[in-house]
C-alpha cells in the first residue's frame, strides 16, 4: 500500500508545470517566448471573463498572460477566441471501434487534449493484458489518455467475462500504471449496498491512496443512494432526468452529463445547471462512434449543444476543461493561466465552438481538422484471436416449452439505453410485427453459454444483426429473425477474430472485423466510419427502424442498466439483480 501512496503522489504532482529560470525569464519579458498567441479573446475559466490578452508560452508551459511582443513563434489569432484543451470526463476509447492512436487522431482536432477513460471494455475480454495494451498504445500521442482501473470485470456474476479483476488485480493495475487518477465506473451498486467484500476493499484501495472513484447509479435513490455515496462514490454519468440530477448533487455527487453515440441526456439535464451548481457538474461522451467524432466531435459537439440549449458559453466552457481537471486532480491543466500546461484550442467563436487550432503543451497538434504529427501504432498478441465460440448448430433455435402461456420481451428504444421489460402471450410471438430473437453466446471459451430472448424495438427486420461488442463482457450478440441466419452471423463474427455484420438470407451483406479483442479496428476512424456506415445502410435494408442499432445492441448485454437485459446465462432483471426465465406459465 506504501508503494502504491507513493507512486500516487508522484502522479498528483506530474501535471504541475515547473516553473523553470527560463520560464521565469518569459513571464518577466526577458527572453523571447517558444510560441506567442498574439490578440486572442482569452476564456479565463478562473474568472469568468473573456479577455483580449497575448499568451506566452515556453517549455510546454504558459508563461503569462499580457503585453508580450518576444516570440520565436508568433501566431496572430485576430480576434478569435482561446480556450483551455478541452477535457471529455467519462469515455471508453474501445467503444469508438479505434485503437488509441486511431482515436487521437479523430478527437484531437475537435479540441479533445485529455480524456480520461475506462477501459473496462477491453479488460473484460482480456484483463491486465488489455489493461497494459492500453496504456501502452496511449503514450506519445498528442493528447492525455488517463485511464480509470476497472471496478467491475465483470459487471456482475450473472454473466461470463474472459477475465476478472479482483481486489488483487485491481491493486496490481495501478501499480502498472501510476497515473490512474482513481477508480473506474462501480456499476455494483447493489454489491455496495450489500457490503460485499471484494467491492468493498475496491473502494478502500483507492480512497487510501488519495484516487477518486467513479459511480454508475441509473435510477439510484433514497437510502440506497446515501449508502452508495457514502463508501467514497463521488461521480454519476447515468442521470436521465433533472430530478434525479439535482436528488445526486445534493448529497454530494459530480454529475458528468452524458451526450454519446446512444445515450444523449444533455437536453434534459442542462436545466439543472445554473450559477450556484455549475461547478459539480462536467461533460463526457461515454460511447462515442467514429463517424460521429468525424462529422461531429466530441466535446466541442457538447459545447455547441449546451449552448443552443440555453447554457452560459463561459460556464460551459469550465464545464469542458477546469471542473474535470479539478475533480481528477489534473494539477496544471484545464485552464489559461502561468505555470498551466499550454494544452489550448483556438475557435472562431463561443457560439459554433468551430475549432481552428489546437496546442498540445505548445506544440502544434491540430489545424483546421487535420492532425498535424505522426501518430505511434502498436499492437500486441494478447489481445488478438479472442473469439472462441462453441457449436451452434441447433442451439439457436427457439423452442417453447408445453408449459409456457407467456414471454417475457425486451423493449428498447431509440436513443436511449434504458430497456422495458414486457409480458405477452406465447401465441402473439408470431403474429405480432417487430418481434425478433436475441441470443448471446459466450465467446471466451469459458463454458460455451447460449443464451435465447425476445426483443421489439428493431423494427420488422427480415435478416439479422450480430456483433462481438456487447456490454460489459462483450460476449457474441445476436438479433435476428431465423436461426439459420443467427448461425451464418456467428460465423461470420468469428471468422474475421471479432467484429459487426449484416446477414440476410444467408448472404453477409456489410462486415466490419474488429480483431483487437474483437472491439477495435486497426483503421483509421474515416475507413471505420465509410464501413460502419454500410452496416447502418445494411441494417436499414433488411428492416431495422433504429438509429444506432449495434450501439442500442450492445448495450442488450448490460445487466447493470434496468429494466431487463439479457447474458450468456439468461434473462437479467437489472433492477432486482436476479435472473429471470424467458417463459412464464399463468
Amino acid at each position: 500500500m506504501l508503494r502504491m501512496l507513493k507512486g500516487r503522489l508522484k502522479t498528483m504532482t506530474s501535471y504541475v508545470c515547473i516553473q523553470t529560470e527560463e520560464v521565469i525569464d518569459v513571464a518577466r519579458g526577458y527572453s523571447p517566448a517558444d510560441l506567442l498567441l498574439k490578440n486572442p479573446f482569452v476564456v479565463n475559466v478562473f474568472s469568468g471573463e473573456v479577455v483580449q490578452t497575448s499568451v506566452a508560452v515556453k517549455n510546454g508551459v504558459i508563461a503569462g498572460l499580457g503585453d508580450y511582443t518576444l516570440g520565436r513563434e508568433v501566431v496572430d489569432l485576430q480576434g478569435k477566441y482561446l480556450i483551455p484543451g478541452l477535457i471529455d470526463g467519462h469515455i471508453h476509447i474501445e467503444s469508438s471501434m479505434l485503437t488509441p492512436a486511431g482515436f487521437a487522431a479523430a478527437a484531437v482536432p475537435h479540441g479533445t487534449t485529455t480524456a480520461i477513460a475506462d477501459p473496462h471494455e477491453i479488460v473484460n475480454v482480456a484483463g491486465l493484458k488489455g489493461f497494459r495494451y492500453m496504456v501502452e498504445s496511449s503514450r506519445g500521442l498528442p493528447m492525455d489518455i488517463l485511464y480509470m482501473v476497472p471496478s467491475c470485470v465483470p459487471a456482475t456474476r450473472m454473466e461470463t467475462s474472459g477475465a476478472v479483476i479482483g481486489p488483487g488485480e485491481a491493486l496490481e493495475a495501478f501499480e502498472i500504471y501510476p497515473e490512474s487518477p482513481g477508480l473506474a465506473e462501480m456499476m455494483n451498486f447493489p454489491g455496495v449496498c450489500l457490503k460485499l467484500h471484494d467491492i468493498l476493499r475496491k473502494l478502500k484501495a483507492a480512497a487510501a491512496s488519495g484516487r477518486v472513484v467513479d459511480g454508475h447509479a441509473p435510477m439510484l435513490s433514497g437510502m440506497d443512494l446515501n449508502a452508495y455515496i457514502s463508501a467514497g462514490i463521488k461521480t454519476d454519468h447515468e442521470c436521465t432526468t433533472p430530478d434525479e440530477a439535482r436528488e445526486k448533487l445534493r448529497l454530494g455527487m459530480k454529475i458528468i452529463i452524458r451526450e454519446g453515440s446512444a445515450a444523449k441526456n444533455l437536453k434534459a439535464l442542462v436545466t439543472a445547471v445554473n450559477e450556484r451548481t455549475y461547478p459539480n457538474f462536467f461533460f463526457g461522451c461515454d460511447d462515442r462512434h467514429p463517424g460521429d467524432l468525424i462529422v461531429e466531435g466530441g466535446i466541442d459537439h457538447i459545447l455547441r449543444r449546451a449552448v443552443k440549449e440555453g447554457l452560459d458559453p463561459v460556464t460551459a466552457v469550465r464545464m469542458a476543461t477546469i471542473n474535470p481537471a479539478l475533480h481528477y486532480n489534473l494539477r496544471g491543466i484545464g485552464g489559461i493561466a502561468p505555470g498551466f500546461r499550454a494544452d489550448l484550442v483556438v475557435v472562431e467563436d463561443l457560439t459554433n465552438f468551430q475549432v481552428r487550432l489546437v496546442y498540445k503543451s505548445g506544440k502544434l497538434a491540430a489545424c483546421d481538422g487535420i492532425i498535424t504529427c505522426e501518430l505511434p501504432a502498436s499492437a500486441r498478441e494478447e489481445v488478438l484471436n479472442t473469439v472462441h465460440l462453441p457449436e451452434l448448430k441447433g442451439r439457436l433455435k427457439l423452442k417453447v416449452p408445453a408449459v409456457a402461456s407467456k414471454v417475457r420481451v425486451i423493449e428498447v428504444f431509440p436513443d436511449q439505453i434504458l430497456t422495458r421489460c414486457n409480458v405477452l402471450k406465447v401465441d402473439e410471438i408470431e403474429s405480432m410485427s417487430g418481434i425478433a430473437r436475441v441470443a448471446v453466446v459466450e465467446r471466451h471459451g469459458k463454458n460455451g453459454n447460449v443464451a435465447l430472448g425476445l426483443v421489439t424495438g428493431f423494427g420488422p427486420i427480415k435478416g439479422t444483426l450480430v456483433s462481438t461488442v456487447a456490454h460489459d463482457s462483450h460476449n457474441l450478440i445476436i438479433v435476428g429473425a431465423n436461426e439459420h441466419d443467427m448461425e451464418l452471423a456467428a460465423q461470420t463474427a468469428a471468422s474475421m477474430g471479432g467484429g459487426l455484420a449484416v446477414i440476410s438470407n444467408g448472404e453477409v451483406l456489410a462486415s466490419m472485423a474488429l480483431p483487437v479483442a474483437g472491439l477495435m479496428s486497426f483503421e483509421d476512424a474515416e475507413t471505420v466510419a465509410r464501413q460502419h456506415e454500410k452496416l447502418n445502410h445494411a441494417a436499414i435494408k433488411i428492416g431495422c427502424t433504429l438509429p444506432a442499432p449495434f450501439m442500442t445492441m450492445s448495450f442488450l448485454s448490460l445487466p447493470v442498466i434496468p429494466e431487463l437485459r439479457i447474458t450468456d446465462m439468461g434473462l437479467v432483471d437489472a433492477q432486482e439483480f436476479k435472473l429471470f426465465d424467458l417463459w412464464m406459465s399463468d
